[in-house]
């Protein structure tokens, strides 16, 4: 038993309750915002080898900003300037690279506006879900689909996995990623319950349990992407921040792919 990832997971749980419980939503979106200039940090630094030229990063790190500034925008505006982001930074960047007079290459613009979309724009629904109607409580499906999948997948697959998923990531079997899958619906299912019987809600239990499956599996494909990350770049973890998990985008890399499908998918709630 890893009880580095337990003793972490133990901490790390109840500050992340505490926010999003009681924080109000600029609180959360400066906490969002933290995390996602700390990912950035991490995901810039593995790539240090392959791009040198720092100087194109202050551009994702001023979008990682604009995160604690979101709700300062009108309601009926948040999305559009999400879908603003993307075509401002590529446009940012490349009159950069002629300013500079072709100091940064195609790769440099690749890579950075690459952990716009992956980290800083994923990350934005985050905080738009809890602030939408029941966001408060519709938001721990993010979670419980992550971290149930996570949770399931380790101590099912560490015990019984003999089929070996891909060579992405070694460790990681069929047998624990079907198991995610389950502990995912079961958990979400459990939550979905209490919310109807002591939070008055009206959830669809058959949507819940599709919902699950997707967000499991989205999330599951989070997971192999920052290890085909890792792989690429030649490192076991993006930094040793949290014992037992490794970094902030080693933690998170599930959160990161299903937030923005489940603020589609909740709706359906």
């Amino acid at each position: 038993m890893d009880f580095k990832r337990i003793s972490s997971a133990l901490i790390g749980f109840p500050l992340v309750a505490i926010i999003l419980i009681w924080g109000n939503k600029y609180l959360v979106d400066i906490v969002i915002s933290i995390i996602a200039i700390m990912s950035l940090h991490e995901y810039f630094h593995s790539f240090k080898e392959q791009n040198q030229n720092k100087d194109l990063r202050w551009i994702a790190y001023i979008s990682a900003l604009s995160i604690a500034f979101i709700h300062v925008i009108p309601q009926e505006y948040i999305l559009k300037t999400i879908a603003a982001m993307i075509p401002i930074a590529i446009l940012v960047l490349f009159a950069q690279v002629i300013a500079s007079n072709m100091k940064y290459n195609i790769k440099d613009i690749a890579i950075t506006l690459f952990g716009i979309c992956y980290i800083v724009v994923f990350l934005m629904y985050i905080p738009i879900i809890r602030e939408t109607t029941n966001g408060r409580i519709t938001i721990w499906y993010v979670f419980l689909a992550a971290w149930g999948t996570d949770i399931f997948a380790y101590c099912i697959g560490r015990k019984y996995g003999k089929h070996k998923f891909s060579k992405i990531s070694p460790n990681k079997s069929i047998e624990g990623c079907i198991a995610g899958t389950i502990g995912a619906v079961v958990l979400m299912s459990i939550y979905t319950w209490v919310c109807n019987t002591y939070f008055e809600m009206n959830f669809h239990y058959l949507y819940t349990v599709i919902i699950a499956v997707v967000l499991s599996l989205v999330g599951q494909i989070g997971d192999f992407s920052a290890s085909s990350i890792k792989r690429y770049t030649g490192i076991k973890d993006f930094s040793n921040l949290i014992p037992g998990h490794g970094g902030m985008l080693d933690r998170i890399d599930s959160v990161i792919f299903i937030a923005p499908f489940a603020y589609f998918l909740l709706m359906l709630l």
